[in-house]
């Protein structure tokens, strides 16, 4: 209570107020200070502008900060019996000791495993056999001792085996700091670089590193550095600087280990340039930039494999040979026909076959291109995913995958791409839960325009469908990103409490193609809206939920997706979750120096152009708060969170609680050490998701 207290005490200058009050029973509410925001097409009144601050470190932003993380306190507070009950339930699914498959690369097994308890993972490799003693490459629960965010991101083992680098988060933001250790002897190099992507190459002299750089302000990876171990950072050689803020870079090796390639990409265009991993000072083009033309290379024996949409919108294979790679395009030649109905999504190059990680009827799947024949991976459930697992070495007939679903937990496979033959190397243990007794369907959704929504739905056996039972609805539904069913941990209590749990494969992913999302982004963003909305009531009208006992969840752009649904469908809604939700779409896409905005102007559109402006500006959430009754909403956001900056949501909160009508409760829940992930840690994750729901189930009205 007294941190109650005190917060209310030091927002009391926030407001400006005499009559301002923190008690247990009232929500705080920020001061309104007038800030014009302008644009080419018009200027805004934002008078909550003034809760961003940059530096994170203004007296009256933190205040409201810390009131409305006290407010969330008291309002939550009789629940939390419920919330230790669940996080209970939910650990007790999770194996304490767990491990990872362990995978062989350049006569090296490597594994990764928890030990009871511990929040981070032990990654050790063994010479030679899996059975040989394990050698520890990075010993987390130690590395992350006395940091309140620890993130081990991306590492990468020299070609000789006896350095790694790696890349280190301890705030939160993603500005990573690079590592280098010696495996010989444990040590920690003196070589250390900081904010770098997690994205790291060796050349094949085991002294030269690649990383990408980024920009201090936007956060940007815009650099490839070429870094020689015992050299200062200010010597590393510019290899590639990106100049167009649209693009983001990666940087990989080959399939083969052959060549060391650079690529960039936007949403529409995609550009790769490769040179010899032995000797990697000279970058060739592998077909130049045109907007519209996406394509990805990878190499095997003496030619390129490339995924491409060039004159096929849901991609393609082609092949060209490297005597012939200079030629470009015209001398690309297909692998596997154009098609309306199938999506590639990935591929894999192995030395006699590929691999081939596609979608067809909304479900993920894979396929085999061997001698010329094409080969489907069976699958046994409705509604499922596969994907392709670790292949680091090519020289073999067996593909590892990992098969989920809503009721089958990840289950390892490998596959014999000659014989067919299929076997199982590990079912994700899942203590105290027993697939049997839940029920997976596909069922199909009509939109208001007609079109056919694929939704995967879960419940447990004895659920009747008959108007009563609750429905929690979630959906993501932007950048192309697909949501795959899965089961998850979290997710058991809730089945368990007879809620029905409903995946939205909403137009904005690319589960259906890439149709799918060109219907769901820039000025048709708005299907991915309706689409959400006309899920929920095909699922009520079916008979699968009752009218008023619906949740819906969505979080960064699927926060987004919440925020206009909390406008458009209030009534539709009994608890809405965003979680760092990005909600201020206008203002955000104005300003160039926010991290990520530039590379997302083929995805909402640039706000400098009228048409985009108006169309962006009739839906963003912040701006289309109304006076109206609101569902009641759990919004959560990160303080240090570099994707979506911590003030979008809170300036949505704060209108929202200047406007809402009725007595819904809205609860905002602020990580003051986390980013865009929240909290890091096995568990930590699971004790913020039983706060929201103990919150959903007290909203849904389901007994405990």
């Amino acid at each position: 209570m007294k941190t109650l207290l005190l917060a209310g005490a030091a927002l009391l200058a926030v407001a400006g107020s005499p009559a301002w009050a923190q008690t247990a029973s009232q929500p705080p509410r920020a001061a309104k200070k007038p800030h014009q925001v302008a644009s080419p097409n018009g200027t805004r009144e934002d008078d909550y502008y003034w809760l961003r601050d940059d530096t994170r470190k203004n007296p009256d932003m933190l205040a409201y900060l810390a009131a409305e993380n006290a407010y969330a306190d008291a309002t939550l507070a009789s629940l939390k019996p419920l919330q230790d009950k669940l996080y209970g339930e939910t650990v007790s699914h999770i194996k304490q000791d767990d491990s990872s498959v362990a995978y062989r690369e350049r006569g090296y097994y490597y594994q990764s495993r928890f030990t009871p308890g511990a929040d981070y993972a032990i990654t050790e490799r063994r010479k030679g056999t899996p059975e040989a003693p394990a050698e520890v490459l990075f010993d987390q629960p130690a590395m992350a001792k006395g940091h309140n965010f620890f993130a081990l991101s991306n590492w990468s083992v020299s070609q000789d085996n006896r350095l790694v680098a790696y890349a280190e988060d301890t705030v939160g933001r993603r500005q990573y700091v690079l590592k280098v250790k010696d495996l010989t002897t444990a040590q920690l190099l003196p070589d250390t670089i900081t904010n770098v992507e997690p994205n790291l190459v060796w050349a094949d002299d085991n002294r030269t590193l690649f990383y990408i750089a980024k920009d201090p302000v936007t956060l940007r990876g815009y650099r490839v550095m070429a870094h020689v171990l015992g050299t200062p950072m200010s010597a590393d050689r510019l290899v590639y600087e990106e100049k167009d803020d649209t693009f983001q870079m990666g940087i990989s090796r080959t399939s083969d280990d052959r060549f060391l390639c650079i690529s960039v990409s936007a949403t529409v265009s995609d550009e790769q340039r490769c040179a010899p991993a032995a000797a990697p000072t000279r970058f060739a083009l592998v077909a130049p930039r045109a907007r519209e033309f996406r394509y990805g290379a990878d190499h095997m024996g003496d030619r390129w494999i490339i995924r491409t949409n060039r004159d096929a919108p849901n991609y393609k294979l082609v092949t060209v040979a490297d005597r012939e790679l200079a030629r470009g395009v015209t001398a690309w030649r297909d692998l596997t026909p154009a098609s309306d109905s199938v999506f590639i999504e990935d591929f894999k190059p192995f030395r006699g076959f590929i691999a081939l990680d596609q979608r067809e009827g909304g479900n993920r799947m894979i396929r085999l291109l061997t001698d010329g024949r094409s080969a489907p991976v069976k699958a046994d459930e409705p509604a499922y995913q596969m994907e392709l697992a670790v292949n680091a070495e090519p020289d073999t007939d067996w593909v590892r995958y990992t098969y989920d679903s809503l009721v089958t937990p990840t289950t390892t496979y490998e596959v014999n791409a000659r014989t067919g033959e299929r076997r199982v190397l590990k079912v994700a243990p899942v203590p105290g839960y027993d697939p049997s007794n839940y029920v997976t369907e596909r069922v199909w959704a009509t939109a208001r325009d007609g079109t056919k929504v694929p939704v995967s739905v879960v419940y447990r056996k004895g659920v009747k469908r008959d108007g009563t039972a609750p429905l929690f609805q979630y959906a993501y539904g932007s950048y192309g990103l697909s949501m795959d069913p899965a089961v998850d941990p979290a997710r058991i209590a809730m089945l368990d409490h007879g809620v029905v749990y409903a995946l939205a494969h909403i137009r904005g992913g690319q589960e259906m193609g890439r149709g799918w999302y060109d219907d769901g982004h820039l000025l048709h963003k708005k299907n991915s809206f309706t689409d959400f909305v006309d899920v929920t009531r095909y699922l009520v009208a079916q008979k699968y939920a009752a009218p008023g006992r619906v949740a819906a969840m969505g979080g960064s752009a699927g926060g987004l997706l919440m925020g206009a649904v909390a406008n458009m469908a209030p009534r539709d809604y009994a608890l809405i979750i965003a979680q760092v939700p990005f909600v201020d779409v206008v203002t955000t896409m104005l300003d160039a120096s926010i991290p990520l905005t530039t590379f997302e102007y083929d995805e909402w559109g640039n706000p400098a152009q009228k048409p985009y402006y108006d169309y962006m500006l009739s839906y963003s959430p912040y701006d289309n708060v109304a006076a109206k009754a609101y569902p009641a909403m759990y919004v959560s956001t990160g303080l240090w969170d570099s994707q979506v900056q911590y003030y979008e949501p809170t300036k949505w909160v704060a209108r929202l609680r200047e406007l809402k009508t009725g007595d819904a409760p809205l609860v905002y829940r602020v990580n003051m050490e986390a980013g865009h992930g929240g909290k890091s840690g096995r568990f930590e994750r699971y004790r913020q998701s039983a706060e929201w729901q103990a919150f959903a189930l007290q909203r849904l009205k389901v007994a405990d």
